[in-house]
């Protein structure tokens, strides 16, 4: 029986297999260092957990990097790309760049006051931004590297090594901090800092990666768009992001009156604070679409290039479903994933602030959970192939969000080991089942002709509102107490169901 599997399992020792594994890993370094790791610095620097979860949204560059995708596809850099090839000079690109972001954000204490919030908060965004366009490069360098029979296993060392990095980021992160002294007790910026230093230095081994590997086989497509197009609407899409960044930011100190009106109409300083700032989200929105639109108008960008890159296939899934269901299908992909996204940015703060250790925290909610997210995964994606898929995503929408009940017992019995490994299990075991039929769900709504820009936007979707809400979290935490926001998050849950249930004869 195990010599018919063992030509597939030479297979894993293929060098092209082994470099996806690297690859992998450095990959997996940078998303933690934004998000979880992160907010346990700024919680123990002593930053209010409204800003510490703000943080999240230095992340928003991997649910937009469809946008910049084709640049990268088609720019040649001077230099590195004569030298290298076009793959392996924007890996490398990418790579020196999320280094000089981490540490950037090691050089920068945020207890310092406002002025070092805001050095990291751009250190942040640099990261976001060049860890997704290293993904972009990898995913392109994997698919041109070796034809569709290895595609499997290049995808799975892929996976395995991307969870390989996000433990050293996760764990390693907080173990470095905690054996050089920092708790949240007695914080120690130099510990923090020598932690991310050492989250850099694991970088090298995805830059080494790149400089020993050879360049594939370029496969891609050529278009009748010129380089120039594609910059161009790059530059549309700064403009975009910029205006709502600028408006979010001013706005601040003219509505501070309003904040106040309001919070003492409600009697809720920190609920008055999230209503305005929702406002703000609203009319910053508002303004970044008003300049989008102009910019247009005033023909910045190649309009037929648009429509042929971005816009047909948007048009192609709103015909092939009809605009009511396309847009009850779009709920379903933005909404299915806010329930547990929304917890996960501040779940650590959370362990942290009812006792539990970095260590604790590294090895049970990052080590064991990620484990469990694994496995669930694997019994999600054979649950899906006998049941089928909209009653594995009906379960997977159930349990994230029923699970999200544990943390509320968990908040009232506090620092007890027993009750961390059972609600992390169970949060974690549900979340990968849900991962799994989502994955399934996504892919069956892509048309072929569209696969690659369809599937980019639909995924890009599934974590563009979550990680936008999460920003909120810290806010909802400090208005209304760690029980309360769990509860919150599973009643957000329940409207998921209804949208799944409705959308069942569009999934199988």
């Amino acid at each position: 029986m195990l010599a018919n599997y063992l030509p597939t399992l030479k297979l894993f020792a293929h060098p092209k297999v082994i470099t996806m594994l690297f690859l992998g890993f450095s990959a997996g370094i940078p998303i933690l260092l934004i998000f979880s790791t992160l907010g346990l610095w700024l919680n123990e620097a002593g930053v209010v957990k409204s800003t510490v979860t703000y943080f999240s949204w230095a992340a928003l560059g991997y649910s937009f990097k469809f946008v910049w995708a084709p640049l990268v596809d088609r720019l040649s850099l001077p230099i590195l790309t004569q030298t290298l090839g076009r793959r392996r000079a924007w890996m490398l690109l990418s790579q020196f760049s999320i280094i000089g972001a981490i540490l950037l954000m090691s050089s920068t204490n945020p207890k310092l006051g406002v002025d070092s919030l805001t050095m990291m908060a751009y250190s942040a965004v640099l990261l976001g931004f060049s860890a997704a366009t290293q993904d972009i490069v990898i995913d392109a360098y994997r698919i041109e590297s070796a034809d569709e029979k290895l595609q499997s296993m290049l995808s799975a060392t892929y996976i395995a090594g991307y969870r390989i990095g996000m433990i050293v980021a996760g764990a390693g992160g907080m173990f470095i901090a905690s054996y050089l002294g920092s708790s949240k007790s007695a914080y120690s910026y130099e510990a923090w800092s020598s932690a991310y230093m050492a989250m850099a230095m694991m970088m090298l081994i995805g830059v080494a990666t790149t400089l020993i590997i050879n360049e594939p086989q370029s496969k891609h497509i050529e278009t009748r768009y010129a380089i120039q197009d594609y910059a161009r609407f790059f530059l549309l899409f700064l403009f975009t992001i910029s205006s709502f960044v600028l408006i979010f930011a001013t706005t601040q100190d003219l509505l501070e009156s309003v904040k106040q009106s309001l919070s003492e109409l409600l009697n809720n300083k920190h609920f008055g604070g999230f209503v305005v700032d929702s406002l703000r989200m609203i009319l910053a929105l508002l303004c970044a679409y008003i300049v989008a639109r102009i910019l247009i108008m005033l023909n910045i960008v190649n309009k037929t290039m648009v429509d042929a890159t971005y816009i047909n296939p948007v048009r192609d899934f709103f015909k092939r479903y009809g605009v009511g269901i396309a847009m009850l299908l779009l709920a379903v992909i933005g909404l299915y994933r806010v329930s547990d996204i929304v917890l996960g940015v501040v779940a650590n703060i959370f362990y942290q602030d009812i006792g539990f250790t970095k260590v604790e925290i590294a090895t049970i909610a990052k080590i064991f959970g990620l484990f469990m997210t694994i496995i669930g995964g694997f019994v999600g994606g054979l649950i899906a192939f006998k049941i089928g898929v909209f009653r594995m995503l009906f379960l997977g929408a159930l349990l994230s969000s029923l699970t999200n009940l544990l943390f509320v017992v968990l908040a009232n019995v506090g620092h007890d080991i027993a009750w961390l490994y059972i609600t992390i299990s169970m949060d974690n075991l549900s979340a990968g089942i849900a991962g799994a039929a989502f994955v399934a769900f996504l892919s069956s709504l892509t048309n072929i002709k569209f696969s690659a820009t369809q599937y980019s936007i639909f995924s890009s979707l599934m974590t563009l509102l979550p990680k936008m809400f999460g920003g909120y979290s810290g806010t909802l935490v400090e208005s209304f107490g760690y029980s309360n926001f769990f509860v919150i998050t599973t009643i957000i849950g329940i409207p998921i169901l209804y949208l799944v249930y409705k959308v069942r004869p569009y999934i199988d």
